[in-house]
């Protein structure tokens, strides 16, 4: 048997992996041949260190295939893993906000001149102009709280959303807010007809350009037939990964009557929410290998499903105003250590609107709060949905 130990499959790989030129990235690979039989990497002789084998491996196009192969008395081994270069990656960080429908309902009854007068959009739009930040907006088809449409949208404000599409972008999201997990025993056509449903008005109300496909659908577990019919309509990356699993996060009942959120808040923070009480529950509901791998490395490519997974980050609505620093500091410390440049940030819509239950006094000074934070640290606004995680080196 054999086993490529510093790398795992769908590896997301930069500059700090290896030597970096413009034609590869020299990375070196290590692992264990279990009968200390010579193996060879990609075909080239491997160092053997007792057990322990290494070898130089150039990675020299996006998607690369290493093999590392041995031949013993008891037959030929192989393993076969699939590594992705990050070519030119830098430090950058997508910003997403779900859940929104609120606004488009201000908008239709209030009719402002700007779009950008209503109080939502001018602070997306000043956090935007002070730092460059490109938000997606992942948009609802109906308001479960004030009986509204997306069809009811005007058009009036199409030229200005256009005029801003470089950094402001729309995506479909659920058909409303409830029930949790829509698309959990969904069917592939179900999940479609919904999206068709906010795509089109979408691209009534804004444009095609202001549309782009979601990286997150609403509470993020779905069936494997809606699964691929997201990728099938260019969905490329996902949060932690498609398959139904135990979350965090407010209640139902609290999000419905207004809860305690500094509780909500302190419970997120700690994990208490989402974290099985023993290990029999953490080993009966959790991928023990996968959830750690994500946790430190924050990125992985499946190469089956041609999906790049990333780990969520800092949520607004959950994460208090003085808890920012410090756990974005964690996360950068954790960057430096597994060497990744792609950060995510997120919130929901509806903390920011004084007449929700669960409202948030301070929710857009948190959104500008963390934006500066990860811009002090050197990250450029992105979207993930481009290329790898954001990074279009490869597309040029």
């Amino acid at each position: 048997m054999i086993e490529i130990t510093n790398f795992r499959q769908g590896a997301i790989l930069n500059h700090d992996h290896g030597i970096e030129t413009e034609k590869s990235l020299l990375v070196r690979i290590e692992g264990i041949s279990e009968h200390g039989c010579p193996v060879t990497v990609n075909g080239i002789a491997a160092d053997m260190d007792g057990r322990h084998f290494s070898a130089n491996v150039e990675l020299t196009e996006k998607i690369n295939t290493v093999t590392a192969a041995t031949i013993t008395p008891y037959g030929n081994y192989s393993q076969e893993l699939t590594l992705v270069w990050d070519k030119k990656s830098f430090k950058r960080y997508n910003f997403y906000i779900d859940d929104n429908i609120f606004v488009f309902t201000d908008l239709s009854r209030q009719r402002p001149k700007s779009a950008f007068d209503h109080f939502y959009l001018k602070g997306l739009k000043d956090i935007h102009t002070k730092y460059g930040t490109k938000f997606s907006m992942n948009c609802f088809y109906h308001n479960a709280h004030d009986e509204f449409l997306l069809k009811d949208m005007p058009d009036i404000w199409k030229s200005e959303f256009q005029d801003n599409a470089d950094w402001l972008k729309f995506s479909f999201h659920s058909y409303s807010e409830f029930p949790d997990r829509p698309y959990a025993e969904a069917s592939a056509e179900e999940m479609g007809r919904d999206w068709d449903l906010v795509q089109n008005e979408i691209y009534r109300f804004a444009g095609e350009e202001c549309y782009i496909a979601p990286v997150v659908i609403h509470w993020a577990n779905i069936h494997p037939a809606c699964t691929m019919e997201m990728v099938r309509r260019g969905t490329t990356c996902y949060p932690s990964t498609t398959r139904l699993r135990v979350m965090g996060g407010p209640s139902l009942a609290d999000r419905q009557k207004g809860g305690n959120m500094n509780q909500v808040e302190q419970r997120s923070a700690s994990g208490i929410d989402r974290e099985p009480q023993t290990i029999g529950l953490d080993l009966h509901y959790g991928f023990g290998e996968e959830r750690s791998y994500l946790t430190n490395h924050r990125h992985v490519y499946d190469p089956l499903l041609k999906l790049n997974f990333f780990l969520g980050g800092m949520c607004g609505n959950l994460t208090p105003m003085e808890a920012i620093e410090p756990k974005a500091a964690a996360i950068f410390e954790l960057a430096k250590k597994y060497h990744f440049e792609a950060f995510n940030i997120a919130t929901h819509e509806q903390y920011t609107f004084p007449y929700y239950p669960n409202y948030i006094p301070d929710h857009l000074q948190r959104l500008e709060k963390m934006v500066q934070v990860y811009t002090e640290y050197g990250c450029k606004p992105v979207f993930f949905t481009e290329g790898i995680l954001g990074n279009t080196a490869w597309d040029k």
